[in-house]
């Protein structure tokens, strides 16, 4: 899929492959998604590209949470400090390091100040949450006219349907689906 036209231009940005997260229950073993963005990762650090490693976490007196007036609202404090942590077998020295206290990985953080000082006009996403850290990201990253391509088979969600949909219904709106595979091939060309 060389039309991916993934050049110099371009950086990995994965959501919230932390502990805690990994340890939640998903659509797809999280197992799997991690391995497949460990080889992204690695992939993206042999051409010389950016990997971006987002995680989330709030203070521990939990006073940065986002505001919970919702009918399904998120934790209802701090979570534990090993819960944010990203293991040592994805994460490299170099990487951008990236903390969320929302949804998407733009909001209130310096991912899109880090990603345009290094001329960065594309990204590959992939991640866990599909529907909620993943598709935040990708609508903000659009929105803010990155191109966006879409590592399917390097995320997953808690909930298969909410999966579905974003691939289904949305990305394909906003970006290229692809896969790890491609992605990389696409790297070499």
């Amino acid at each position: 899929m060389s039309d991916l036209n993934l050049d110099a231009h371009t950086a990995l940005v994965l959501i919230d492959l932390q502990q805690g997260v990994l340890a939640l229950p998903t659509a797809r073993p999280t197992g799997d998604i991690f391995a497949k963005a460990v080889e992204l990762a690695r992939a993206f650090r042999a051409e010389g590209l950016p990997v971006v490693l987002v995680n989330v976490a709030w203070s521990p007196d939990g006073g940065d949470l986002p505001p919970a007036a919702t009918d399904l609202p998120g934790p209802p404090a701090a979570l534990p400090a090993a819960f944010a942590e990203i293991s040592p077998e994805l994460a490299a020295e170099g990487d951008i390091r990236i903390t969320k206290r929302h949804w998407g990985a733009f909001t209130g953080t310096e991912l899109d100040l880090q990603l345009r000082r290094r001329g960065i006009t594309r990204i590959v996403l992939a991640g866990i949450s599909t529907s909620i850290g993943v598709e935040s990201t990708a609508r903000v990253a659009w929105e803010n006219s990155y191109d966006v391509v879409f590592a399917e088979d390097a995320t997953t969600d808690m909930d298969a349907d909410s999966h579905a949909h974003s691939f289904g219904k949305i990305f394909p709106r906003i970006g290229r689906v692809s896969s790890t595979a491609a992605i990389i091939e696409a790297l070499g060309a």
